[in-house]
């Protein structure tokens, strides 16, 4: 009896240290296969051909960034010969007043954006201009997909009340016009980014299943049913798609006819004896499949086997999909946030923290690879953040940043925010000239100001030394608000004259004259 209740209360301490350990989340499995160089990454930015018969154009201007995370694989990452580096001067900005959540894809000269009220915008790359726009349906919260001329979207909803306002909607719509191609409503709301691959569509859905449609007209050509919620976008790699549920389960399958390769589940959500949940999309390379869970870990499973190669704890959800990347001088990588508000930066094979940056709020978009800087989102102060993809030293700020947030075309960052997207790019000659001028007439107002508060400060406690530093001292914080005040009643001025009685260009116009002068409110 003594021998029997000391072996129960072995393997009752066992199974408790086990569940720590679960708890704590950090697995490595070294002899999950690793290949040194990813299967699917273009070694240089995918172009659309020119027309027959016509003049040869800039690549820039037939650069595609096709899909949510650039590469069928998903990886974010774009590498570049020569690297965009900050400082950036703003080129444009297009402001709305609609959550824009989700960054655009790139086709050529034009963006499209498909903001959260279910609204898809065609802009013109170079200008900003919106060229056309179309309702859609009343909720969307995805990518869309760019090819061959074509845009298709998914939706969450269709419509905002009534039958049918809980179901969602897949469409195309031609790029140049806008005009639909073809539409199909779906059996439940969809946000799952689309991926176009040789002339069908694939997606999934938040009753499970995951479609492949003809491109040309929205055949469904087969379906997979999940178990859970699919709310991410579907990874390609070598002839399979892979994709995460909200029941903890990653899947494989193939995608020719949509048969399940293997499926994988997660424990950890629940001391180590529940399942979170996959919103994230997944990230394909190096043989590896690399995916964030709500459990508050990133995982990397094997992509021929799904067995397990590591998983790291982050303190908080993991809504955020990874980037993968190598950049020069740099091992194999995956960069991600938290809703710790961290962000962290794994060694690709072994999950090895390489470096973490604190001090962010709440990261819930994926983070994105341009040359050698990753950026991300930090949600919870709404601004978006660079850092050396090797170092973690942060290179870039912009005061605003929502979920996901950068495009490029190699030549410009697209920016989106949380109401505005913005075209930025690097400093050339005259913008460091105008800079320098900038810095000189604010170091002069700086020197007028503080001449003005001390000359106002003596005359009004003359002989009173303390009055006149705290008199000085207040006067000298006071001019710069005042100064910005005056500014933001100026444009509000400037912009009711040119646009009398029309509300919303005044709104739109004084919006941009304060952005632009560097007075908005903070």
């Amino acid at each position: 009896m003594l021998g029997a209740g000391l072996a129960l209360v072995l393997l009752v301490s066992a199974a408790a240290a086990f569940v720590m350990v679960r708890q704590e989340g950090d697995v490595t499995n070294p002899d999950v296969e690793f290949r040194d160089q990813p299967a699917e990454t273009p070694e240089t930015e995918e172009v659309e051909p020119d027309a027959p018969g016509r003049r040869k154009t800039d690549p820039v201007d037939r650069f595609i960034w096709a899909h949510y995370g650039y590469t069928r694989d998903r990886r974010r990452y774009l590498p570049q010969k020569k690297p965009l580096r900050p400082p950036f001067r703003e080129v444009w900005q297009y402001t709305g007043n609609v959550l824009l959540e989700f960054s655009p894809v790139i086709g050529g000269k034009r963006l499209f954006l498909l903001n959260d009220y279910g609204r898809l915008h065609a802009i013109d790359k170079r200008t900003g201009k919106v060229l056309w726009k179309r309702k859609l349906g009343a909720l969307a919260a995805a990518s869309p997909a760019y090819a061959n001329g074509v845009v298709y979207v998914v939706l969450l909803q269709q419509k905002k009340s009534g039958a049918g306002a809980s179901m969602g909607r897949v469409a195309a719509l031609d790029a140049r016009t806008g005009k639909v191609r073809w539409s199909r409503g779906l059996a439940s709301r969809s946000e799952s980014s689309p991926l176009f691959v040789d002339g069908r569509l694939y997606f999934g859905a938040e009753n499970g299943t995951v479609y492949a449609m003809d491109a040309t007209s929205g055949r469904v050509r087969w379906r997979f049913e999940a178990e859970g919620a699919v709310k991410g976008g579907l990874a390609l790699s070598e002839g399979k798609l892979y994709f995460g549920d909200y029941g903890g389960r990653v899947y494989a399958i193939r995608l020719s006819d949509g048969r399940s390769v293997w499926r994988a589940s997660t424990n950890g959500g629940r001391f180590g004896l529940g399942a979170g949940n996959f919103y994230s999309t997944p990230a394909v390379a190096y043989g590896r499949v690399y995916i964030g869970n709500t459990d508050g870990r990133m995982y990397s499973f094997s992509a021929a086997t799904g067995s397990l190669a590591w998983s790291r704890s982050t303190g908080g959800y993991v809504y955020a999909s990874p980037a993968v990347a190598q950049v020069p001088g740099e091992r194999p990588m995956v960069y991600a946030g938290s809703y710790s508000g961290r962000f962290f930066a794994w060694d690709a094979r072994t999950g090895a923290e390489r470096w973490s940056r604190g001090g962010n709020g709440r990261i819930s978009g994926g983070a994105t690879v341009i040359g050698d800087i990753v950026y991300y989102a930090d949600l919870g102060n709404r601004t978006t953040i660079g850092l050396g993809a090797r170092t973690g030293r942060k290179v870039f700020e912009h005061e605003r940043g929502s979920y996901n947030p950068v495009v490029s075309d190699s030549e410009t960052i697209f920016l989106t925010g949380y109401h505005a997207m913005y075209a930025l790019r690097p400093l050339d000659a005259q913008d460091r000239k105008r800079r320098a001028r900038a810095e000189r007439a604010r170091v002069a107002r700086k020197r007028n100001d503080r001449r003005i508060c001390r000359a106002r400060a003596q005359k009004a406690h003359r002989g009173d030394r303390g009055a006149v530093r705290r008199s000085f001292a207040r006067c000298v914080e006071r001019r710069p608000a005042r100064r910005r005040a005056a500014a933001r009643a100026e444009c509000l001025k400037r912009a009711k004259r040119i646009h009398r009685g029309r509300e919303g260009r005044v709104s739109r116009s004084y919006r941009a004259c304060v952005e632009r002068r560097g007075v908005a409110r903070r």
